[in-house]
This record gives C-alpha cells, structure tokens and sequence, in this order.
C-alpha cells in the first residue's frame, strides 16, 4: 500500500511522498514552554489546539499513520524587490495561487485513493491548517529536518517546500526519521532582520517579519518597523540563507500557478487601492488573508523605509483614510520621509 500511494502522489505532482506513525511529536514539551512564554504573540489558534497537536489520537480517533508530503515552490528565475525603492517584497510562496487551493485540491484525490485501499478507511487531510505540529511529523517522517530557523529542510528540495499530511486509521510501515544537518552553519540566525531567530531552533514569532506583516491584525510596533524594510507580505531572508538550497529544484505542480506580477509591485499604486480594488488585484492569492487594512499598513511602513518624495502624495491621502491602521501608519511614513529629506537637504 505504501508503495502504491507514494506513486500515486507523484502522479499527482507532490515532489516528495514519506510515511510515520501516530506517536505524539517530539517536541511537545517545547511547544508547551514556547506557548508559555508567549512567543506565539496573538496567533491564539495555536493555544487553543494545543493539545490536539500533542495527540493526533484527539485529531483522528483510530489514526494509525501519517502520509507526509513535500511539495516545492522554488522559483529559479524569481525576480527579487529586495533593495528596489520604488517595489514591495512579497515573499516568494505567494507568488502563486493560494496553495491551500492548489494543493488541497491534489491532497484529497491522494487521500481518497489511500482510503479505498482498504474497508473501512478513515482519513483527514491538511495543508498548513490542521492541529497537527507537521514539522516534527515530517522530520520523523524523513522528509527533511527541522533547521535552526525552525523550518523543514529536505535534502533534495531545500526549504522552499509547503508541507502537507494526510491522518489515516491505515496501518502503513514507517520510514527512517531525518536527522539535523545543520552543523555549524548559522546562516539563517545571521539573515534574520529583527533577531527573530533568538537561538539555535528557538524562533519568536513577535520579532519575525511574516508574523508582523500577516498573523498582526494590529499596529506594527514602532521600533520593528525600520527593520521590515520593503517587505510587504512576510520574509524569506533565513530560508534565502540556506545552503541545502542549492538542491532545490522547481515544481510542476506550483510552476503552472506563478503569479509573474507579484513580483515587484509598485508601492505607491498598491496604496491607492480601495477595497474591490485589493480584492481583485489579489483574487486567488494567500495575500488577502491580510485584508485590506493589514496589507496597506505594510505597504505604508515600506514606503516609510524606503521611499522618497514621490511617494509623498499617496501617503498624505492615506493619512485620511478611512481606516485607522491606515492612517496611522501612513503618517508614521510621511514622517519618515520627510525627515530623509531634511537630512539630505
């Protein structure tokens, strides 16, 4: 049966098909500590689940195993906006159409055949949205390992991968787990913008940029925002930095879904957008999880790192904007700029 479902997910274009018990995760008393010292900032959704994430027995009575999917995003001829003054950085796993969409839509073709394996199958599926602590699931799995920048490395696709996992009450042979190739490199904790990564394998969500930029419905603390740069929807600098990158290979699977515009938006046009008009723009994508508001404020804090005179007109109207968070942070930008300016007047 393994062997028959790991054909059927590459048929199904997953780049990478791997098999673990239902023993409960490994790093459950880190979870508990890291939730403890409220590392994970307002994503509540990790507390409340807590312990459906330590017991997969909670998620799926019966569960059995864990089928363990890799499927990669890299762009190999991706055009960055890092360092551009006039572009937002959006970082490069949305640059396509929402892999929820994407890859959910395969995952459950691969679940549906794994449960007509046998009688009396039960199964659940998830793509970056179940209770589950899916890296520890996909270490153990031989996926890859987790990085010192907390995110899965595989050897033969990199970090530029979305993780996907069916829960099945089938009773599947597991796999050698993956163990840690980091070594001494400490590349990822070096590229870290903010210091998120506050020690080897310790991350804390407040100071990371894709929390500040996406998971923060609120107002972006005044002392990150020079550090946010021209990042408009997350960061990918500590998976940038990684030199099992250079196993990293592109996907069929994703390669039909680019989004070639996102590449390197305009600031100043993504700030006149009104409603309709961000919805239409990022129909399809991850991006309109931020909504509006949580979009334009990060446009507003980039314009604020990095741009100039030009971008004063839009900010200005921006301040009167209808939304709070707007405003607010559109003037913290016109103050920015305006004091660039004096400088190098």
């Amino acid at each position: 049966m393994k062997e028959a479902i790991r054909q059927r997910a590459l048929e199904l274009g997953f780049d990478d098909c791997r098999f673990t018990t239902a023993a409960p995760p490994e790093s459950a008393p880190h979870l508990q500590s890291w939730l403890g010292a409220k590392r994970h900032g307002e994503m509540n959704w990790i507390e409340r689940n807590s312990a459906k994430r330590v017991d997969p027995q909670l998620v799926l009575p019966g569960i059995k195993s864990v089928i363990c999917l890799a499927i990669s995003y890299h762009s190999p001829n991706r055009q960055s906006a890092i360092g551009n003054y006039q572009s937002g950085e959006i970082a490069r796993y949305a640059h396509f159409t929402d892999y929820h969409d994407v890859v959910g839509e395969k995952l459950e073709a691969l679940s549906t055949f794994a449960d007509e394996l046998a009688a009396n199958t039960r199964s659940l599926w998830y793509v970056d949205t179940g209770p589950i602590l899916e890296r520890d699931l996909a270490q153990r799995a031989g996926i890859g390992f987790v990085g010192k920048h907390t995110n899965i490395i595989s050897r033969k696709l990199g970090n530029w991968i979305f993780l996907a996992e069916i829960l099945t009450t089938l009773e599947l042979e597991p796999e050698t787990p993956e163990k840690n190739r980091c070594g001494s490199c400490s590349r990822c904790i070096t590229a870290c913008p903010t210091n998120a990564i506050t020690a080897p394998f310790e991350l804390d969500a407040r100071l990371c940029i894709s929390y500040l930029t996406i998971e923060l419905k609120g107002s972006i603390p005044v002392e990150l925002r020079p550090l946010i740069g021209n990042r408009i929807y997350g960061c990918d600098d500590c998976l940038a930095a990684c030199p099992w990158n250079k196993f990293a290979r592109e996907s069929n699977l994703m390669k039909s879904h680019a989004r070639r515009d996102l590449a390197t938006p305009d600031l100043t046009e993504l700030l006149q957008l009104d409603d309709a008009g961000f919805k239409s723009r990022f129909a399809g994508t991850p991006m309109l999880r931020t909504k509006r508001r949580g979009f334009l404020r990060n446009v507003c804090v980039a314009l604020g790192n990095v741009g100039d005179e030009r971008a004063l007109p839009a900010l200005r109207n921006a301040t009167e904007d209808s939304e709070p968070l707007i405003g607010e942070h559109a003037r913290w930008a016109v103050e920015r700029i305006e004091m660039r300016l004096q400088k190098e007047g």
